[in-house]
């Protein structure tokens, strides 16, 4: 993925989004920007008549305003009308279509998972399913966009793809009646023993606050009494949703997150209220470089408050509020209003002066207040409720630094071919008897050293070349990730994070610090 893109920055690291009512007279602001708008109009003008070739009107504009917002920061930018149809069906809530995550694996795409209760659930369609024809024609080549803009379309229209199926010999058709889509937010929520609940959030869509009450009350029921939130590569999205997630974990009357900015209306606080159903339960927070903006303020707002003991490794640093304004022609710009701070006072922005690449690197720099090398020295310091120190001047800094194993090249490339993907599928096809139960796969089932054998022929087979001596140093991971695939194709999503946390070290150092959580918020945690 190329994190050297703007488009990447505002769509991927989301950006808090904030509904505020922007009302103005573009020349009522002062006759200084009238003057400059005249002279880009005579500069139109003069490319329109003179130019050497017949130029684009459109494309001109479109290049001149997002010139013009990148003057201002990574974050403000130019939506053009089809983007903008995309990006508003992400944080919806649904969308229209047949319901299959998939990826574009050798060329074809292939389903990952059928939605729960979608139309392509419902027509028996599975993990590892590769569409090769939608409508008659071949898919052979096609983009994800390509994909999408085939499969979705309204309710109670029809689609007719063509599957082949590993361990069928001959393709064939399947007619699927489209209908609207929930989008969740929630990866995944489950018990990891007797007391631990673990919810992983991805983003902060519409739905976010409902799925994670309901994911709270579902571990209740089954004996939660200490969670870990997993906030990871969480980019970002509604603010209002982060707030209702803190909301559920806060006494009432905690600040928590507050925006400031020039116009009155982009100054906001947020308190949480009487709607909090869990200020009591030892919580961990895990976050990482891809944690930001929302996610970054669940975050803060729990370390401030010492409600949460947060563990894992620096996050990005996007502390800005945008507002979506539409543009008449059915595009729009994403403007930032205002800075977001966290209860003690904190900025979580990072400096963006240097430009977009200095940018998106420094959001990948540790952060670790307990090292040796005093990484914190050039940090502005707060104070959390009770005292302790805590540090701003971009993103989150962790109460307890635990990085993650880095992989070796080779492990990269076997991840980015998806030949994980593909041997879990055609693993799971064979060997379906496994489905029988999932407790028995997850605490019996090895893989061993032929399956990782046949994993490397097939991506022999792809074209894709390793080094022996990074499969060996990644063996653990190696073996883990086969496993998780297998659960993903025979189970689903859930069955998926259930392995992989298996050998996650961050997720297993933070189950050796409850007792530190519970010792920050003040709470008792005797049975």
């Amino acid at each position: 993925m190329n994190r050297f893109t703007k488009s990447l920055i505002a769509m991927s690291i989301g950006g808090v989004l904030l509904v505020v009512s922007l009302q103005f007279n573009l020349f009522a602001t002062g006759k200084n920007i009238y003057q400059q708008i005249e002279r880009f109009l005579e500069v139109i003008k003069i490319v329109d008549r003179f130019y050497v070739e017949e130029v684009d009107p459109e494309a001109l504009v479109d290049g001149a305003i997002s010139g013009t917002l990148e003057q201002l920061d990574p974050h403000t930018v130019y939506i053009s009308k089809d983007r903008l149809k995309e990006i508003n069906e992400q944080f919806q809530g649904e969308f229209e279509g047949i319901g299959i995550e998939f990826v574009v694996n050798n060329k074809f795409p292939t389903i990952v998972s059928p939605i729960s209760g979608s139309p392509s659930e419902e027509v028996g369609l599975r993990p590892g399913d590769k569409i090769i024809k939608i409508e008659g024609a071949s898919t052979y080549g096609i983009t994800e966009q390509g994909v999408r803009e085939k499969l979705l379309g309204r309710k109670g229209t029809t689609v007719t793809i063509q599957i082949m199926r590993p361990g069928f010999e001959e393709p064939f058709d399947v007619t699927i009646t489209r209908d609207k889509i929930p989008i969740y937010s929630l990866t995944a929520a489950f018990m990891m023993d007797e007391k631990t609940g673990f919810i992983k959030v991805g983003r902060f869509a519409q739905t976010t606050k409902d799925e994670f009450e309901e994911a709270l009350q579902n571990l209740d029921a089954q004996g939660m009494r200490q969670l870990i939130l997993d906030l990871r590569g969480n980019s970002g999205g509604y603010l209002e949703q982060a707030v209702e997630m803190a909301d559920k974990l806060l006494q009432e009357g905690k600040r928590i997150v507050y925006t400031r900015g020039r116009i009155p209306s982009s100054n906001e606080d947020y308190y949480s209220t009487a709607d909090v159903t869990h200020p009591g339960i030892p919580l961990i927070v895990l976050i990482d470089h891809g944690s930001a903006s929302a996610s970054e303020i669940v975050a803060g707002a729990m370390q401030d408050w010492d409600r949460g003991l947060i563990v894992g490794v620096t996050s990005f640093g996007k502390g800005l509020v945008q507002n979506q304004v539409a543009l008449k022609d059915g595009s729009a710009l994403r403007v930032t209003i205002a800075r977001y701070y966290t209860p003690s006072g904190r900025l979580i922005q990072r400096a963006y002066d240097n430009g977009i690449h200095e940018y998106i690197s420094e959001g990948w720099d540790d952060v670790d207040p307990n090292a040796m090398a005093d990484s914190t020295a050039n940090k502005p310091v707060f104070t959390t409720s009770t005292g302790r120190k805590v540090y701003g001047g971009g993103g989150i800094s962790p109460d307890v630094f635990v990085k993650s194993k880095s992989l070796a090249k080779s492990t990269i490339k076997l991840m980015q071919r998806q030949v994980f993907l593909e041997f879990g599928s055609k693993y799971a096809t064979k060997h379906r008897d496994l489905k029988r139960d999932f407790a028995t796969f997850r605490n019996g089932f090895e893989v061993d050293a032929q399956m990782v054998q046949d994993v490397l022929s097939l991506a022999k087979s792809k074209g894709v070349e390793v080094e022996q001596e990074h499969i060996e140093r990644d063996e653990s991971f190696i073996k883990r990730r086969i496993k998780s695939q297998i659960a993903r194709h025979l189970w689903g999503s859930v069955e998926y994070h259930q392995i992989e946390i298996l050998g996650d070290e961050q997720v297993q150092s933070a189950l050796k610090l409850f007792s530190e959580a519970a010792k920050i918020a003040g709470l008792n945690t005797e049975p």
